[in-house]
């Protein structure tokens, strides 16, 4: 591999270029499969205790499912709003990374990044991280983004005013809307042994700890699995031979 600055990009831009309709087409199966979910979203918000208004206003600006799903969660079990909305910053933290790749990939206008960077979830870096030139990555993250910021803000308020309009959403189950739904975007990316371990010791300490730490903790604990296993991963020879 040539070792000469953006070297890299530039045999991407050089690829074969994919058909804009395949791009549009892979882009809005993404977009609308998981923009559908924020029904889930706003029946457990509501379930949570939060308004319509306010629950909405999380979607809006926030637009992070999982950290959505984290702070209400825990406000839901009756957890310090701070506490709540540290483990919400703390799973949104992995944007971050997705965006130092985007920023190369994409090369955006500097005027157009600030409201690029909203888009910059799970759903957007996969798309345009898939593509093969520059072009493409830009029309799939454009497409996944705004498709999945129309479906997830609207579905997000039929959910609000849906439960709002049945009252207990206990009484009728739709409290375990919201964890059954995140288990279902998660478990896809779950794909080496690696993120299978930090999912799994995640699930221990959080259900453990429940009992013994304030609403909300247990959460933060377990945000811990991830550098254990990677100590323990560079603790294994590779091979099983000593480095």
């Amino acid at each position: 591999m040539s070792n000469v600055p953006g070297s890299r990009e530039a045999c991407r831009d050089t690829t074969a270029a994919k058909p804009d309709g395949a791009v549009v087409r892979d882009a809005l199966g993404v977009g609308v499969a998981v923009g559908l979910s924020g029904f889930a979203f706003g029946v457990t918000s509501a379930g949570a205790g939060l308004t319509p208004l306010q629950t909405c206003a999380l979607s809006l600006l926030v637009f992070t499912g999982a950290s959505q799903f984290a702070l209400v969660g825990a406000i839901a079990a009756g957890g310090n709003p701070l506490t709540a909305a540290a483990g919400a910053f703390f799973l949104g933290v992995r944007n971050t990374f997705y965006g130092l790749r985007l920023s190369q990939l994409l090369a955006l206008p500097p005027f157009v990044r600030p409201l690029a960077a909203h888009w910059v979830i799970d759903e957007t870096a996969a798309v345009s991280l898939a593509q093969p030139t520059r072009r493409a990555a830009r029309l799939g993250f454009t497409v996944t983004g705004l498709t999945l910021y129309v479906l997830w803000n609207l579905t997000t308020l039929l959910g609000a005013l849906g439960a709002e309009a049945i009252g207990d959403t206990d009484a009728w189950g739709l409290d375990a809307a919201g964890p059954a739904v995140f288990l279902a975007l998660l478990a896809p990316m779950l794909r080496t042994a690696a993120e299978r371990a930090v999912a799994a010791l995640a699930v221990v300490l959080g259900l453990g700890l429940l009992p013994v730490l304030p609403a909300g903790v247990p959460v933060l604990a377990a945000a811990l699995a991830a550098p254990v296993v990677l100590w323990l991963k560079g603790r294994v020879p590779a091979g099983g031979e000593g480095r």
